[in-house]
């Protein structure tokens, strides 16, 4: 792996092989959250958000509805140590039943790291449903390390709402109606001290996101496919009234997959 554009070490690629493959050690380094975060005046200061996607050249964030094809396995390592870095990871319900989403698990290549920054062995999984149409049986909910969190709105089906908490689900209500405000969610989550969260989508809950402007960086994979068909973008859902201009902060490179950072300007 190649740092192309040595934006946070300008030294970076003097020296040493090339083509080497970077230790997760370094991995973290390179990706790890901004000691200074964005006053944000709503509550939820020292909070950073990270989306993580993939895109092919023709911008499908999906193949035959799952992101895996798309991908490759540096950028399963870059996936890996970003959930690693993370106090939790926000998902969508379609995207966790699509992608078969398990409990995260604790690994030891971080514990010393996670230890140091106060944080859990593993990050907390927290699951974006309106409906709680969801299988509380599954291990992703029966038996994870660090309980799994359900972010709903006030509205959702009260006897979704008891199943889910018979099960040891944490149900946070994070909005008036069905759905989930995505800032409120943001709060909900700081207030439950977690922090440095990443969304790994899918397009609709990034769309969100986005729209409610609390999304702080983006880490987006650049595939070198091309899919055509009719998949969706990595962002769905409103549009933002002003395009919102990101800064790029670092990008890498292995095997024509480029491997990007862009973090929000101002």
């Amino acid at each position: 792996m190649r740092r192309l554009f040595p934006v946070t070490d300008p030294t970076a690629g003097a020296a040493g092989p090339a083509d080497r493959e970077w230790s997760l050690d370094e991995l973290a380094d390179a990706y790890a959250y901004p000691g200074e975060r964005r006053s944000r005046g709503d509550g939820t200061e020292g909070v950073w958000l990270r989306g993580n996607m993939v895109a092919s050249l023709d911008g499908a964030a999906q193949h035959d509805g799952r992101s895996q094809p798309l991908s490759s396995a540096m950028d399963m390592r870059i996936f890996g140590t970003l959930r690693a870095l993370a106090d939790a990871v926000i998902v969508g319900a379609e995207t966790a039943r699509q992608e078969g989403y398990r409990p995260a698990r604790a690994r030891d290549a971080f514990a010393r790291r996670r230890a140091a920054a106060g944080q859990g062995p593993a990050p907390a999984v927290a699951v974006v449903s309106a409906g709680l149409d969801l299988d509380f049986s599954l291990p992703l909910y029966a038996s994870p390390l660090v309980p799994t969190l359900v972010l709903t709105g006030a509205a959702a089906p009260p006897d979704r709402v008891d199943a889910a908490r018979a099960a040891g689900v944490d149900v946070v209500i994070a909005g008036d109606g069905p759905g989930v405000d995505p800032a409120r969610a943001v709060r909900a989550l700081a207030d439950r001290g977690l922090r440095r969260l990443l969304t790994e989508g899918g397009p609709r809950l990034l769309g969100q996101f986005i729209a409610s402007d609390v999304l702080d960086e983006l880490c987006l994979t650049l595939s070198p496919t091309l899919t055509a068909g009719d998949a969706q973008r990595i962002a769905g859902g409103p549009s933002v009234a002003v395009p919102r201009r990101f800064g790029l902060a670092s990008l890498l490179e292995e095997d024509g997959f480029l491997f990007t950072s862009y973090r929000r300007i101002g």
